[in-house]
């Protein structure tokens, strides 16, 4: 399908905390890029890339969840992803559910208080 999410954005009031949530539950990499608090996100590797996305400061005025973008994210085991979610001071806002003919899915919510999903696809050609 030739509309797949290629990149992300999302932003944070604490770029540390958010970065270490990210890294814990999904190993994602982070590098600086650009601007001061800016910095790109490497979601896979050579034998499965994901899309690249990057993570930026909150805008002031805005709060939690202001300013964010939810995002699923394709994973290899939802309830993994679910314990790994608190331990790392997130919060599962929605239980395992099925989505009939999709997978299996969780929303939780990260340490900046933006809602963000997780999906185990069952067919994983669907992830993009």
């Amino acid at each position: 399908m030739p509309n797949n999410i290629a990149h992300f954005h999302f932003e944070a009031d604490d770029l540390g905390r958010a970065r270490r949530f990210y890294e814990t539950v999904f190993g994602w990499r982070f590098r600086a890029w650009g601007p001061p608090d800016y910095f790109l996100i490497e979601t896979g590797d050579d034998a499965r890339p994901g899309i690249h996305g990057s993570l930026g400061r909150r805008a002031r005025g805005q709060g939690p969840g202001e300013g964010g973008f939810e995002c699923t994210i394709s994973v290899d085991d939802v309830a993994a992803i679910a314990k790994a979610i608190p331990a790392a001071g997130g919060e599962v806002t929605m239980p395992r559910n099925v989505i009939h003919g999709v997978g299996e899915h969780i929303r939780f919510r990260d340490t900046e208080g933006n809602i963000v999903a997780a999906m185990k696809y069952f067919d994983p050609s669907q992830c993009g």
